[in-house]
């Protein structure tokens, strides 16, 4: 069975991905401690807690496929001229110096859709003449998962996948859009009582009353966009971020019988693709939106990593 590993790891939604798709995941690494709890409560794999600047490539098991969900920074183009020391500072050469040393055959590697038009290009090309000098051929797609992973929420990604065999590079290609069946319901409870912290009310939110006024529809959500209110018609919900719980504008808002209220973490884990037998362990909700809105969405790794899995076998 094919190897993986994972680096910025989080709570796992890209080792689950390929877990699901026939892989074997033997390592992971994430520096958040409380995204750690989360990842050890639904994963058996081993999980280092700690900066990838302390992992040395020698204690990370041979693999076949490094996967990671690296965070996007600036580069300096001067600093990256000088060559590698000089950019030690940068999370994407940490990345690089692991995958120069382990060489595994495929890398997988999820990012914001802007990493294409960062810094005017140059953050992307960095990226992929680091990758093709190591010997990988790039494939790299932006898909929505609204498109490509049958789940209602708007969210965009470039997926980048890499091989060192020419033949594997020719057998593989992204998967195509499929129909979006599952809805906002399909996902959300709009019906059920939740905890009284995920409801707005009038004591507690001073815009209460707009909300109020124009939040109608009870198989939506709303936002609150600085001075309106902000339906969305498309019946998606918009791209979940790690500051969910902080309140505050453009975090999604429903209508239920039971009143006006926010997302639960569950709720956004259920938006990220995960199964509904994922573990949430007993921490603060913050944390928990933070980890959700900062994972990936599950069934469109899932399809990738099937196609991954074709292309080699």
């Amino acid at each position: 069975m094919k190897t993986v590993a994972g680096l910025f790891a989080g709570v796992g939604g890209i080792e689950l991905g390929f877990e699901n798709s026939g892989f074997n995941i033997i390592w992971a690494n994430e520096i958040d401690e409380k995204a750690s709890i989360t990842y050890k409560l639904n994963h058996t794999n081993e999980l280092i807690t700690d900066d990838i600047n302390n992992v040395r490539s020698e204690d990370i098991p041979d693999i076949d496929i490094l996967a990671a969900g690296f965070p996007c920074q600036a580069f300096s183009i001067a600093g990256y001229r000088k060559g590698f020391e000089d950019t030690r500072g940068n999370i994407f050469f940490q990345l690089a110096r692991v995958i120069k040393d382990k060489r595994p055959s495929i890398i997988f590697l999820e990012n914001v859709k802007n990493l294409v038009s960062h810094d005017d290009g140059n953050t992307y090309k960095i990226i992929t003449d680091t990758l093709n000098q190591y010997g990988y051929k790039i494939n790299a797609k932006v898909m929505n998962a609204s498109e490509y992973g049958n789940i209602p929420q708007n969210r965009e990604r470039i997926y980048i996948v890499g091989f060192q065999d020419q033949k594997h590079y020719e057998n593989f290609d992204f998967p195509d859009s499929i129909p979006l069946t599952k809805s906002l319901r399909d996902v959300i409870d709009f019906d059920k009582k939740v905890d009284d912290m995920y409801y707005y009310t009038k004591e507690k939110y001073n815009l209460y009353n707009q909300l109020e006024k124009e939040m109608v529809k009870k198989n939506t959500l709303y936002q609150w966009r600085r001075v309106y209110v902000r339906e969305n018609k498309s019946n998606l919900c918009p791209t979940l971020t790690a500051n969910m719980g902080t309140g505050g504008h453009n975090v999604p808002l429903l209508l239920s019988d039971y009143g006006i209220r926010k997302l639960t973490p569950k709720e956004c884990f259920n938006l990220q693709g995960f199964p509904k037998d994922f573990s949430l362990p007993d921490l603060a909700a913050s944390h928990l939106y933070k980890q959700a809105g900062n994972s990936v969405v599950v069934p469109v790794i899932e399809r990738i990593a099937e196609r991954i899995m074709r292309a080699i076998t």
